[in-house]
């Protein structure tokens, strides 16, 4: 491991930062992953001048991570064990994804559109002033697929890989995405890096989320799979298309399609089978991300005690 943990030391610290993060959600003040959105934003500011610069975008994503990263490693070298499970738990977002749009669920439940509009227009970057029961559903589930990925298991599996310096660099390399990996006329080159690192970073912890996910659906396994298969070929994002496409097919729900960005109407590819989403489907969502989390802790913990014995009667 690239931490220099031992598979029992990261398996056990994995649960640790996991209970914390569910019992003590995100912090309610001084939370490190908008101190760190308000630093990017400085730093695009003083280098995004002429917007057409690749390099300068290059530039600003490495003055923004690595040095916080390395002083992560750096930090974790030096503490005890314990801060690998305290930047594990500033870093992942399992809890939160429940706390956002849980509340989407109760306002759709009670008819107060207007709420879940509002509710809703905080998770996702898509237009809801107008939107009907339907949109919104099918937003909150979208976002909790697609975000069980970036939040949650993206940042497990590089802590396994790295340790609580893997989990920040990924984290901070994923937001530099969400911030600056838009494809306008302010961030077409400037943010390309910052998208195609995550990428790079994404792309095994996506597929081992569009796995699970298929794992998870029990009887619709084969029609999760023939979603992955089929559909996410035609998504845009390398790494979104097999999230959403297998956590739609496992949930037997249609997701995708139609959408308002910035005041337009934008036709996406489909993903799943089935009906249109409801409220309950948010719902079926979050359990979907919150049983593969609990699959990833199984399978770790299983493969540390695995080890465990096998150096025993070595």
């Amino acid at each position: 491991m690239l931490s220099g943990l031992s598979l029992p030391q990261l398996a056990g610290l994995l649960v640790a930062g996991v209970l914390l993060d569910l019992l003590l959600g995100e912090p309610r003040r001084w939370h490190p992953l908008v101190g760190f959105g308000k630093l990017a934003q400085a730093v695009e500011r003083r280098l995004n001048r002429n917007n057409q610069r690749f390099a300068r975008g290059l530039l600003a994503w490495t003055l923004a991570v690595m040095p916080l990263s390395l002083l992560a490693w750096q930090a974790t070298e030096h503490a005890g064990l314990w801060l690998h499970a305290v930047l594990l738990y500033a870093c992942i977002g399992l809890r939160s994804l429940r706390d956002h749009t849980m509340p989407i669920v109760e306002a759709l439940r009670r008819g107060d559109l207007e709420t879940a509009r509002i509710r809703t227009s905080w998770i996702v970057s898509r237009d809801t002033h107008e939107a009907v029961e339907a949109d919104l559903a099918k937003a909150g589930a979208e976002s909790l697929l697609e975000n069980g990925n970036d939040a949650v298991f993206g940042t497990l599996f590089w802590f396994l890989v790295a340790g609580g310096a893997g989990a920040v660099l990924f984290r901070l390399a994923n937001t530099l995405d969400a911030m600056w990996g838009y494809r306008n006329e302010r961030f077409l080159l400037f943010g390309r890096a910052a998208a195609r690192i995550d990428d790079a970073l994404n792309y095994v912890p996506a597929r081992l989320t569009a796995l699970s996910y298929v794992v998870l659906a029990g009887a619709g396994r084969a029609r999760a799979w023939e979603c992955w298969r089929t559909q996410a070929p035609a998504w845009s994002s390398p790494n979104a298309g097999p999230v959403m496409a297998s956590g739609a097919g496992a949930l037997g729900v249609s997701l995708g399609g139609a959408a308002i960005y910035d005041g337009e109407l934008e036709q996406r590819p489909p993903l799943g089978m089935g009906p249109g989403a409801t409220a309950a489907d948010i719902v079926r969502a979050w359990r979907l991300v919150l049983q593969t989390t609990l699959l990833w802790l199984s399978l770790a913990c299983a493969t540390a005690l695995f080890v465990l014995a096998w150096r025993q009667h070595a």
